[in-house]
Formats: C-alpha cells, sequence, structure tokens
C-alpha cells in the first residue's frame, strides 16, 4: 500500500536519533555475537557495518536493521569447527550470499506469507522475554554470558535460568547502580510528553549518565567503580595500518571444496528463514504497516553477506532486536539503519577508547525496556481474547523459543500450528447446508480450499448418511486442491453407491482436469410440475425459510444464468407479493427467492390499487399461483405521511405539491382513528414510531379485505382452499418478517397467528 513520504525535514531529526539508539545497542550485540561464535570480535562489526550501510540502501523495509544474528551463533560456531579456518568459513559466507541473491531473484520470498501470525506474534513476545531474562544479569554487572548471545542453553554450560541465580552472587555494585538507574529514567522518560518530543535520544542521555557516573566513581577511588571488563570492548588499533590488520579475507583456495558449499547451503537457508520472520515480524510493529518486499529483502540480504564474507564479517540477518530499537525510537525511513552503520564505522575507527567507557549495565537497561515493549501484557490479553486455536501457538512458539533458540522456537511453533490446522480440516472439511427448494430439499456440501486424503473419512460418512430418495449437491466452487484419494470416492459413490442407495447427486464448480462434468440433477426454480404439486402451505413454508436463510447470511448458491435460460420459455410463479415500493424491501431478496419464483407487484403504501388486484387476479387465477403476500413495512414512509397529513388536516397536493399522491395517502388513512391524532410536536419519543408501524400492520389488513371484496374470482379461489392471501410485516431494522392471517381467511392449516383490524 503506498504512503505518502514525509518531507525530509520531518523525518531526518527523528532518524537521527534513532540511529543513535540503535548504534548504541548494536555495539555491543556485534561485539557479543562475535565472542558467542567464537569468532574474531571485528567480524561482528564488520557485519554491522555492511548491514547497516549496504543491506540498509538496498533494502526495501524501512524499519528493518541488519546485523550480525544471534540466531546463527551456534551455526557459526561449528562451522567454522568443522571447516577448521575463519577464512574457509569466510568462504562459505561469501557462497551463502549467492545462495541468498538467487533465491531473491527466482521470487522464494513468497514464503513469508505462510508464516502464521500466532508464531509471528510470539516471536515477538518471546525476543522480548529473552531480552529481559538476559540482560538481567548485564544490569547487575555479571557478564559471564556474552551480549547477544540470546540462546538458552549457553556456551559456558550455564542456561538462560540458572545465569540469573547466578547473578545473586555476583552483583557488582556500581554496575547495579547504573543499570537501575537507566532503567528507571527510560521509564520515566516514556512516561513524559515532553521528554518523549526532546530530539536527544532517551538511550544516548543513559549511556552519557552511566559514562559519567562511572568516571566519579573511578576519581574517588571508590570500590564500585566498574571495571574494563564489565564495559564495551572494542578492539583498538595504534593506527590505520593496524586498524586494517583487523580484517581478514576469505581464502580462495577453499571454493571448490565441497564442505564449503555444505556449509554455506546451510547458512543461507537459516539466515533466509530467519530474515523473512524478522522482516514479516518487524512489519507488524510498524507503526506505518508498511509492508516490505520479502524477494528483494534476499537480495539486499545476499548482497551483504557477499561482502561482508570478502571483508571478514559473519553472516546477517534482518535483526528484530535492532530494528525495535529503531522502531521504538521514532526512526521513520531506512535513513536510521544507514546512519546506524555509518556511526559503527566512525565511532570503531576515530574514538574506540570513548567506547570502551560505555557500561554493559546501560546498554542492558535499553534492551529490558525494548523487551519490555514487545513482550507487552496487553499482547497477551489480546491473543487469549482471540481464542485456543490462536493463543496456544503463540503460547508454545514463545516457551520453546525461550527453551531453545529461535530457529528451533520457531519451527516448533510452526508445527503445532500446523497440527491446528489438521485438526481444524479433520473436524470441518465441509460445510453441510441443507437447502429448501421449491422442488424440495437438497443437501449442499460446500467442500473446502484444501480437500486432503485426511478428510476422507468425514465426507465418506456424510454422503453415506444421506437418506434414501434424498438429494446432495456436492459444491466445489471454493475449492483450490482436491485429492485423487478424494476424486475416486466422489466418483465411486456418483458412479455406483448413490445409485445402490437411492440418491440423487449434482454436482457443481470442479476444475476441467478433475474429469467431473458439472450438472444439475434438482430443479431450483418453479417449474409447471413444480407449481401443481404445491399447496398454499407448503408455499408459505418456503417463504419462511428463505427469510430465515436471508437473516441467518445463508442463503442458497443460486445458478441465475441456468435459471435464465429455464425459465425463459414460460413462468409458473408459486407466489404473488404486494409489498411496498420502498428500496429496502426487495421481496426476492428477503425471501431468498431465484427467477420465475414469484410475482412481485410493489406500490407506495402496498395499498389495493385495482390495477394490482387485477395483476394479482392474473397470477393466481390464470399463472396458478398458490399465495397472495401482502407485505407491509415498519419505517414506512408512505404511512408516516398518511399520519402527518391527516393530524394536520392537509392533503398530499398542499404539503407536497404531489396531485397525485392524494388517492394513494387517502387509502392508507381508512386505518387511523382521528381522536389518535396528535400533532407532531406531541408525540413522546418512539412513540410515533411505534403508532406508524401498528397502522402498517393495519393497513395490511385492511388491503386483504379490500382484495376480497374487490376480487369475486381471488375471494372464490380463498374459499375453496386453491389458494391463500396471508399478511406480513417486514422489520427494515432486522430484517425478520412477520406473517399473521384474518379471522375469516378459513385458512386453518396455515400455522399462522390470527389478526384482525384494531
Amino acid at each position: 500500500m503506498p504512503h505518502n513520504k514525509a518531507p525530509l525535514a520531518v523525518t531526518l531529526p527523528k532518524d537521527i536519533t534513532a540511529s543513535i539508539a540503535v548504534f548504541l545497542v548494536a555495539l555491543p550485540l556485534c561485539l557479543g555475537i562475535a565472542l558467542a561464535s567464537n569468532a574474531p570480535l571485528f567480524a561482528g562489526l564488520i557485519s554491522g557495518i555492511v548491514g547497516g550501510i549496504l543491506v540498509g540502501m538496498l533494502s526495501g523495509s524501512h524499519k528493518s536493521v541488519s546485523g550480525p544474528a544471534a540466531g546463527l551463533t551456534a551455526i557459526v560456531a561449528a562451522q567454522i569447527a568443522a571447516l577448521g579456518s575463519f577464512e574457509a568459513f569466510l568462504a562459505a559466507v561469501v557462497v551463502a550470499g549467492v545462495i541468498q541473491v538467487l533465491m531473491g531473484t527466482l521470487r522464494l520470498g513468497f514464503i513469508a506469507a505462510f508464516f502464521p501470525l500466532s508464531v509471528i506474534k510470539g516471536l515477538l513476545a518471546a525476543i522480548g522475554l529473552i531480552l529481559i531474562l538476559k540482560q538481567i544479569p548485564h544490569v547487575f554487572g555479571h557478564d559471564a554470558d556474552a551480549e547477544g548471545e540470546m540462546s538458552f542453553e549457553q556456551p559456558d554450560h550455564e542456561n538462560t535460568f540458572s545465569e540469573l541465580w547466578a547473578t545473586i552472587s555476583d552483583i557488582q555494585p556500581g554496575a547495579a547502580l547504573i543499570g537501575i538507574l537507566s532503567i528507571v529514567l527510560l521509564m520515566l522518560w516514556d512516561r513524559s510528553k515532553m521528554l518523549k518530543k526532546s530530539p536527544v535520544p532517551s538511550a544516548l542521555v543513559v549511556v552519557v549518565i552511566g559514562v559519567g557516573i562511572n568516571m566519579i566513581l573511578r576519581q574517588m577511588g571508590s570500590a564500585w567503580a566498574i571495571q574494563p571488563s564489565h564495559l564495551v570492548q572494542v578492539p583498538v588499533a595504534e593506527d590505520f595500518a593496524a586498524f586494517l590488520g583487523f580484517l581478514q579475507f576469505p581464502d580462495t583456495a577453499h571454493f571448490g571444496n565441497p564442505a564449503i558449499f555444505k556449509a554455506a547451503v546451510t547458512i543461507a537457508l537459516v539466515a533466509t528463514l530467519e530474515t523473512l520472520l524478522n522482516l514479516e515480524a518487524v512489519d507488524k510493529i510498524d507503526p506505518d504497516q508498511r509492508q516490505s518486499p520479502p524477494n528483494r529483502e534476499l537480495v539486499a540480504q545476499g548482497i551483504g553477506n557477499i561482502t561482508a564474507g570478502f571483508l571478514g564479517g559473519l553472516p546477517m540477518t534482518s535483526v528484530i532486536v535492532r530494528s525495535s530499537v529503531n522502531i521504538n525510537s521514532g526512526g521513520r525511513t531506512k535513513l536510521s539503519a544507514i546512519l546506524h552503520g555509518v556511526l559503527l564505522v566512525l565511532c570503531v575507527v576515530t574514538m574506540p577508547q570513548w567506547l570502551n567507557e560505555i557500561p554493559l549495565a546501560a546498554l542492558a537497561a535499553i534492551l529490558i525496556t525494548t523487551g519490555l515493549k514487545l513482550a507487552s501484557p496487553t499482547l497477551f490479553k489480546s491473543m487469549w481474547n482471540e481464542g485456543t486455536r490462536q493463543f496456544l501457538p503463540f503460547a508454545i512458539t514463545i516457551a520453546a523459543i525461550v527453551l531453545t533458540d529461535l530457529l528451533v522456537g520457531v519451527l516448533i511453533g510452526l508445527g503445532i500450528t500446523i497440527l491446528f490446522i489438521l485438526h481444524s480440516n479433520l473436524r470441518r472439511p465441509l460445510r453441510r447446508i441443507m437447502e429448501k427448494h421449491s422442488s424440495g430439499d437438497v443437501l449442499r456440501i460446500e467442500l473446502a480450499n484444501q480437500v486432503s486424503f485426511l478428510n476422507r473419512a468425514t465426507i465418506e460418512k456424510t454422503l453415506h448418511d444421506v437418506p434414501r430418495g434424498g438429494h446432495v449437491l456436492i459444491d466445489a466452487r471454493s475449492t483450490d486442491y482436491i485429492d485423487p484419494d478424494i476424486r475416486d470416492l466422489i466418483s465411486d459413490f456418483h458412479d455406483t453407491t448413490s445409485k445402490a442407495h437411492g440418491v440423487e447427486v449434482s454436482l457443481v464448480g470442479f476444475k476441467d482436469h478433475y474429469d467431473f462434468n458439472d450438472h444439475i440433477e434438482f430443479i431450483d426454480f418453479t417449474s409447471r410440475e413444480v407449481q401443481s404439486g404445491l399447496t398454499p402451505a407448503a408455499v408459505l413454508g418456503i417463504l419462511q425459510d428463505g427469510n430465515r436463510r436471508f437473516l441467518a447470511g445463508e442463503r442458497i448458491q443460486r445458478d441465475f444464468s441456468r435459471q435464465v435460460a429455464a425459465t425463459a420459455a414460460g413462468q409458473f410463479p408459486m407466489a404473488a407479493v404486494l409489498s411496498c415500493i420502498d428500496s429496502r424491501t426487495p421481496a426476492e431478496v428477503i425471501f431468498d427467492l431465484g427467477l420465475g419464483d414469484i410475482f412481485s407487484a410493489r406500490v407506495a403504501g402496498n395499498i389495493a390499487a385495482r390495477d394490482l388486484i387485477g395483476s394479482m387476479e392474473y397470477a393466481c387465477v390464470v399463472a396458478g399461483s398458490k399465495l397472495v403476500v401482502v407485505m407491509g413495512h415498519t419505517s414506512c414512509g408512505a404511512v408516516n405521511a398518511a399520519v402527518d397529513l391527516i393530524c394536520s388536516q392537509k392533503s398530499a397536493a398542499e404539503a407536497t405539491g404531489c396531485g397525485n399522491l392524494d388517492g394513494l395517502v387517502t387509502e392508507i388513512q381508512q386505518c387511523i382513528d382521528m381522536k389518535t391524532c396528535k400533532q407532531p410536536n406531541q408525540w413522546l419519543p418512539g412513540e410515533k414510531a411505534a403508532y406508524s408501524n401498528e397502522v402498517s400492520r393495519c393497513n395490511v389488513i385492511r388491503t386483504i379485505h379490500v382484495i376480497r371484496e374487490r376480487s369475486a374470482a381471488l375471494d372464490k379461489l380463498v374459499r375453496e382452499g386453491k389458494i391463500a392471501i396471508v399478511g406480513s410485516l417486514y422489520d427494515v431494522s432486522t430484517g425478520e418478517v412477520t406473517f399473521f392471517q384474518t379471522p375469516d381467511s378459513s385458512l386453518a392449516k396455515l400455522d399462522l397467528p390470527m389478526t384482525n383490524v384494531a
């Protein structure tokens, strides 16, 4: 969806602020991930710089930030050990980047569309919880586990929970002071509207305060002063030549080694999956709700990994932690990601000593507040409210990621979601709808979008449960795939089983390559034979059932083009409906009817004008309709006008200038007692509407009497029991039709309440 671009003058200050926050967080993460991967520390920085600047420029995402990935630490460490040298590993990173470029070019990023929302939200919440759990030790100065290491089982043979326990006996007072103060300051900052609008990023403020406090403690000679092992540790070069010496390059001799390609495929697949997952997650928390192009992202990541591999960097992905900090810090465009990479290279080259004064406790506080936003109670509450089918995969994904690592946890979450989908498909591979047509009942079996062999038992039971003499319509119009086993089952039932059971089978919507010919074996319109077999009571039942379907939103799926062809030669409607001209009361829709089922006569106020009575005589005497329905409705404009005019003692011509309305209004006014009239300002709230609705009901009853008085032919058919005339009132606010009959209708067989003119 396109978005209007904000002016650079608006976005640049916010992007600069966000880039500083992301830089401060990315710095220790780059170093920590390299340390956890058993790789040179500078390799993590190279990956962060390339991911920020190069991938930031090539990516189509506005908020995603790339860099070395915590989810790849175990794979990187294993591949470095397996290949025997870091130079050989770099060759694998280059090849992995080429594979990603090919994947993006071949448009394989479409798999991102298949990640369930419950798993994506579970990923976000799990990352939030991991940030909180993993950073608590760093807040208190217990830095045994490297920053950026996010797996449950740690390289130091501890785990997330045992590290928390170990923190109790290893609290560094100075780090704890800075860490706790930083968390409090960040929370207060978020709650202050004035501070949130400040151009100075809160992350920079807590870092500066943390550095300042530690310098004061050091100057005082306090035992609380933080030791270098609890500060950022950027490699420091004595000169530019020494800085260039940090760079490592792939050994080209390894490009012919088959083990390199095996490692490259592993890195490419895992990095691709993690990138696409993180990209989806970033888009979900993006306030602008922009969608990032996954294929372009794969190409960008591939080029980034090729470059990082040639410069001695770790493999990279889109990273949810840095991206979340970017979003929470107000980043607006991808310029914030690019600037964070620029800051990394400038600061690492020009001021590594100053960077090494930053307490890890202050940076941990920033990550904890980010984690609190990702794993907010609101997210858990909203997922709980969505029901078990959403909450369980969400909760299991969180538990799996927290107790294993990101990749394994997501795969477990996907597996649980697939199980839920299969279970749902087993329970509801089809929809059963009993359709009541004028020719009889038809069971419509609506197949699901994907029908697999797992659905065989349910479909087979449903088909075999159709009673002898029944009719079943198998509807595949919404189905994209039907398993060969199911096609064989339908074919056997259609050709053999149904004939033995005396069941008629109709098919519709099957694709041409399934070798099924669509055919309808029942009449879904009123033919001469159907009409002759109907009674007034049966027709009334059809109309009542149709209105119930209309109310429930379960209208019969009709093939109108087929009905056009079938009714072209003649018409044999089962009923005539006299209703109001009001645009909200189309009888065919309200009663869920097809072409040729009813005569529909409409006039304002549904009055019995002589030409309309003639039309109803034709419908019943000549065309054979079995029922006449006079249908009024609530909130009728003609009735309201009749009430207003008679109460104010004006004619329609005087009030509206329409000279032909008086005859119509006069008919309706026969139902109004002048003694009950009130002036417009005398009605109580709701009283006028209720009064007019009662007049509408009275008008329907009067119209029935007028029809019988003025039409000897229709009156004779009623007395002979060949037709019935019933009244009804349609509620425009609910869509429900209420039927009733008058005492002199002699319609004892119709189960309708009796009513009369009040």
